[in-house]
């Protein structure tokens, strides 16, 4: 088996598992109130849970692949060294980082920074373009998760206030 349908079958362990704790665990720990709401906090795992079975079933049992279609060469562990590491290693690095400097630095500076160094990383050169992207993508997510979910989230950093 290739190694895509390898991975595919893994992810599709897990999301089996996220799924029956999402369909069987979680909805009868809601206190009554919220009981009667349309959308209770399991629904996004539910249908997240959904789309990962399908989409790692489709890939498992290969009806992605059309009969046409010409056979790509899997990736081959011997000449790991012509494929992008470098980047790879260093979005790695980055997220460990963003994880790390989340609270310290805040959501703003973080977030922004991790999406314009992200995409310094993976070839960007138009700052122009790259750095008011990042800054309005930073913004909308913020207002998002802040305003209209009503969730706390730093902005700045804890020596600004």
């Amino acid at each position: 088996m290739a190694l895509d349908r390898w991975i595919a079958l893994i992810i599709l362990g897990i999301a089996l598992a996220y799924g029956y704790a999402a369909f069987f665990a979680m909805d009868h720990l809601l206190p009554p109130f919220m009981q009667r709401n349309p959308i209770w906090p399991s629904t996004f795992p539910k249908v997240l849970a959904v789309l990962a079975i399908v989409t790692s079933a489709v890939i498992v049992l290969g009806l992605e692949k059309a009969s046409g279609e010409a056979k790509t060469p899997d990736i081959d562990y011997r000449r790991l060294g012509d494929y992008n590491l470098g980047q790879a290693l260093a979005l790695l690095a980055l997220m460990v980082a963003y994880a790390l400097l989340l609270r310290p630095a805040g959501f703003l500076l973080s977030t922004g920074g991790f999406l314009a160094v992200g995409g310094i990383i993976l070839g960007e050169r138009k700052f122009h373009i790259l750095i008011p992207v990042a800054a309005l993508a930073t913004g909308v997510v913020w207002y998002l998760v802040e305003g209209v979910l009503g969730i706390f989230l730093r902005p700045w950093p804890f020596f600004l206030g």
